[in-house]
């Protein structure tokens, strides 16, 4: 089976938080022949995992880090890694995968209101 994991699916794997879904999310992680993780599923999981589970940047960056180590794993590393970075420098991931998509289409300078963003 080869499965398209939203970001719920990898909350309740990672924060065995669910007594039902968890096991669940846990068990179609390990038993897929592959796992796409798309990127809006890695920032939304950030943010889930900051806002409302208010785990620490170093955690956030270690649980998407140990995510992307599954061997069936597929996702756009460069991306992911280009999140990461910034998430690793006291950013946002979300804000290091925009910059980074933004130069591939083309794009020279990163702009926001957020001013820490841009600086990183």
């Amino acid at each position: 089976m080869k499965i398209i994991a939203d970001s719920n699916i990898l909350l309740h794997a990672i924060q065995n938080d669910h007594p039902e879904q968890s096991p669940l999310a846990k068990a179609v992680l390990f038993q897929a022949s592959l796992v796409a993780i798309p990127i809006p599923a890695l920032c939304e999981l950030c943010w889930t995992l900051s806002r409302q589970y208010k785990i620490p940047k170093a955690g956030i960056a270690l649980a998407i880090r140990r995510l992307l180590a599954i061997p069936t794993v597929e996702a756009d590393r460069d991306t992911a890694l280009a999140g990461l970075a910034i998430l690793d420098a006291g950013g946002d991931f979300a804000d290091g995968v925009i910059a980074h998509q933004g130069r591939k289409l083309g794009g020279e300078i990163f702009l926001s209101f957020d001013t820490q963003s841009v600086r990183l």
